[in-house]
């Protein structure tokens, strides 16, 4: 297989695409039958309008007589997973036929409540056909109800079974471990071992022999040609189709990618998908070719499955290793460890996959052929003490080079805490797999050899995974990517919001990860995926509070409907200021009022869905919202009584935002009408936070309420020889003359009195909004003064200079 990713050559043909998805074609054509049955009922369910399953049901009968084959106890660990995974398909089976029954069953029920209740005993009978139509929907129910009934008891029966197989199989494990054989040091095991070998020879003739039957059948005309096609396309998708899918991933993609590290760990995931779908597709294909000659023996499909389990787990293992190591291309490397570090370690990965996935194989083929007891600790102990071996020499390299930072290969206070104790407890593992084979425990030591490599896998696969979530989340919700912009520009969402969106989901995210990775943990070497997400799925109701049961996947569902429901309701927000209050005559005060109530009733509603999402009705609720209510008597008053407050503000609107209240000593524009507080905002352009209850609980001036005007009122004194009328028109004109001034009411300038040999003038005048008054005052001033001096007259030191509003409107 090739090593990803390296700088390879320029240009990718055509020719050669085509030929490999040809390739691909070909091989997805020759699934057995049995697969493509089972993937076309599963396309049939998914693609139904309603959404419903409307395949084929299997007979209960016939599940009863499955499960009543399945042995009761297991004869190996191997047989053991085998019967339990048969055993779990036969209740997901009775499963199906509970749910499609079930509804029938309803369905039936709503048409029977359609006919109305039967007649009782004396009564009129009903007519005739409906009589008739209610008998046959009478028996056609009762057929269902006892189909469902017996459906539900295969599928209890299934379950109790598993659990009691699951059970079995604990046991029988334990019993193994402690099981002590002839140490492979002793004479006893080669000698054990020289006499059971003639026997294991010939059952390994009898399915090499099998296997020869079925190429010379497959050879014979005229499939032969179909067989070396077969053949040759399996080895040409192996080796030209790893190696076009490399060139696609290094020279195709990355141009299409964000130039982020996503496009690092998203080519690495790529890598590992594709390289598994296409050695598995060759293998396949080559079994396919040697099922010619028709359906293989049963010795032989197992051989089949266990070696396309072997070369799956081996390309994953493989490139895996290649890409977190990289040691081709630095840039590329998702490990934080020097070059030379990574290339010291680059032929580990082949030879932990080869030997783990070979001494796998061995094992399945002991079983198929039923070999001997001695052949079987034979491959266990080598199998052990070889994977002991290159795990031991693995850790010797990374000592020899202990640095895990590639800006400080020689420094080893960088190597975090955990990689310090993975490493310490790889090589007890080592010390301890030894030891035990040595002292005759092999399957301890067998069990422990295949433990420490696959813990291997699943902590770099684990980590692969949080660097992948890690750059989807930065990529895609970050206010640094290109989508996160486009959600900023379009839903006006804050930066630092969306940063810390990003930031919680990979946080969720890497708690999924760490999750099914502790279960990965647990469970077998070759576990399926499959096999994992039932595992996890089986924890899901472990967490119990009360009546209340916490499962992952209602957690799930409520952090889903709350960033849903608070995303929509933005969303309608920002649609009801931009796109529909501009075609009303709303003011934009109560426009703000009506989005700020229409918020926090659709937050309510929100999280009132979630809380159901979790089990948790608005009866609970309610009894919650009644044990609080003392406390909220007691402790809560102020913080109520501002809420209550809030509410009457945005309803009746007395103070609006855009208004020009007095408070107190506190004096400017309402910015923000909260439900606790409002936002006032002073001539310092400062904020002052004023709680809801001050508005109605005290003295309120709002100098703009109902578009009330601004009055300038000046006093002019002059000396008692000034020519009066020539001074009151000079100020008459001023006044009339500047833009501002309303017409009406007009401005009026008139002598208010002489005292101590002074002459004072009243002009008054009146502007659009009482924010206009201080700099219309200001302008008035510079044009009177102007015009006086211009006509040699003068006011009298001192002048006092008043400015009054328009009568006061107040709000209690």
């Amino acid at each position: 297989m090739n090593r990803f990713p390296r700088i390879c050559a320029p240009a990718l043909p055509a020719r050669l695409l085509l030929a490999w998805l040809l390739a691909l074609w070909i091989a997805c054509l020759t699934i057995p039958a049995a697969h493509a049955q089972a993937l076309q009922a599963a396309a049939t369910a998914a693609s139904a309008p309603d959404g419903k399953d409307h395949g084929p049901l299997p007979q209960v009968d016939e599940l009863r007589k499955q499960l009543d084959a399945i042995p009761q106890k297991p004869g190996e660990l191997d047989d053991g997973r085998k019967l339990l995974a048969d055993i779990n398909a036969i209740g997901m089976a009775a499963e199906r036929v509970v749910a499609r029954r079930s509804a029938e069953l309803a369905d039936l029920d709503q048409r029977l409540a359609g006919l109305g209740p039967a007649p009782a005993k004396g009564a009129p009978a009903d007519a005739p056909d409906v009589a008739q139509q209610r008998a046959a929907l009478d028996k056609q129910r009762t057929a269902i109800d006892s189909e469902l009934k017996l459906a539900r008891l295969v599928a209890v029966d299934a379950e109790q079974r598993g659990a009691d197989l699951q059970r079995q199989r604990r046991a029988q494990f334990q019993a193994q471990l402690t099981t002590r054989t002839d140490s492979p040091l002793s004479p006893a095991f080669w000698r054990n071992l020289r006499y059971a070998l003639p026997g294991d020879y010939a059952r390994l003739k009898a399915v090499g022999a099998e296997l020869s039957f079925a190429v010379n059948t497959a050879w014979q005309a005229p499939r032969g040609s179909q067989l070396l096609g077969y053949m040759a396309l399996a080895l040409l998708l192996a080796v030209g189709g790893t190696w076009l899918a490399e060139r696609i991933l290094v020279h195709v993609l990355p141009p299409r990618l964000p130039a982020a590290r996503l496009r690092r760990s998203l080519l690495a995931a790529a890598a590992i998908a594709a390289n598994v779908l296409i050695i598995a597709a060759a293998v396949q294909l080559a079994w396919n070719g040697l099922a010619l000659g028709g359906a293989l023996a049963e010795a032989l499909d197992a051989l089949r499955q266990a070696s396309l389990r072997a070369a799956v787990y081996a390309t994953f293992v493989i490139t895996l290793g290649h890409v977190l190591l990289a040691r081709r291309r630095s840039s590329w490397r998702l490990l934080p460890i020097s070059d030379a570090l990574a290339r010291r370690l680059a032929p580990f990965p082949w030879w932990i996959a080869a030997l783990s996935a070979f001494g796998g194989l061995l094992a399945e083929l002991n079983a198929i052929v039923g070999a001997s007891l001695a052949a079987e600790v034979l491959v266990h102990s080598v199998t052990a003490l070889a994977l002991s071996i290159t795990v031991a020499s693995a850790l010797g390299h990374m000592r020899a080079a202990p640095g895990a930072a590639a800006s400080a290969p020689e420094d080893d206070t960088a190597r975090p805490l955990w990689v310090g104790l993975i490493l310490a407890g790889a090589g007890l593992a080592v010390a301890a797999t030894a030891l035990a084979v040595a002292l005759g425990y092999v399957a301890l030591g067998g069990l422990l050899a295949r433990q420490m490599v696959w813990s291997g896998v699943v902590f770099a696969a684990s980590y692969l995974l949080v660097q992948l979530a890690d750059d989807l989340c930065d990529a895609l919700l970050s206010s640094r990517g290109g989508f996160g912009a486009r959600i900023h520009a379009t839903l006006g969402i804050e930066e630092r919001l969306l940063d810390q969106a990003a930031v919680l989901v990979a946080g969720g995210l890497r708690v999924t990860v760490f999750f099914y990775m502790v279960v990965a943990l647990m469970a077998p070497l070759g576990t399926d995926p499959d096999e994992l997400f039932r595992r996890g799925s089986d924890m899901n109701y472990s967490l119990k509070v009360g009546d209340l049961t916490l499962a992952p996947q209602a957690l799930l569902t409520a952090l889903a409907v709350v960033i849903a429901g608070f995303v929509a309701i933005r969303i309608f927000k920002r649609w009801l200021l931009e796109r529909y209050f501009p075609h009303t005559a709303l003011e934009p005060g109560m426009r703000s009022s009506i989005v700020t109530l229409l918020g926090y009733m659709g937050g309510v509603i929100v999280i009132a869905v979630a809380l159901a999402g979790l089990g948790i009705s608005v009866e609970r609720i309610a009894w919650v919202a009644s044990a609080l209510s003392v406390g909220i008597g007691f402790g809560l008053q102020a913080i109520v009584q501002n809420f209550i407050s809030g509410l009457i503000l945005l309803a009746e609107r007395p103070v609006k935002v855009g208004d020009w209240v007095v408070l107190g000593d506190t004096e400017g524009d309402v910015r923000r009408v909260n439900v606790r507080a409002t936002e006032i905002q002073l001539w310092d352009r400062s904020t002052v936070i004023v709680p809801n209850s001050e508005f109605i609980t005290k003295t309120v001036r709002n100098m703009t309420l109902g578009g009330a005007q601004g009055r300038v009122l000046l006093r002019l004194p002059a000396p008692l020889d000034t020519d009066a009328r020539r001074l009151r028109e000079l100020i008459l004109q001023a006044f009339e003359t500047h833009p501002d001034i309303l017409e009406a009411p007009a401005p009026s300038v008139t002598l208010e009195g002489i005292q101590s040999g002074t002459l004072t003038f009243l002009a008054i005048g009146y502007v659009g909004s009482p924010r206009q008054v201080s700099g219309v005052r200001s302008d008035m001033l510079f044009a009177i003064l102007e015009a006086l001096r211009a006509a040699g007259l003068a006011l009298s030191p001192p002048a006092t200079i008043n400015v009054a509003p328009p009568p006061q409107v107040e709000s209690t």
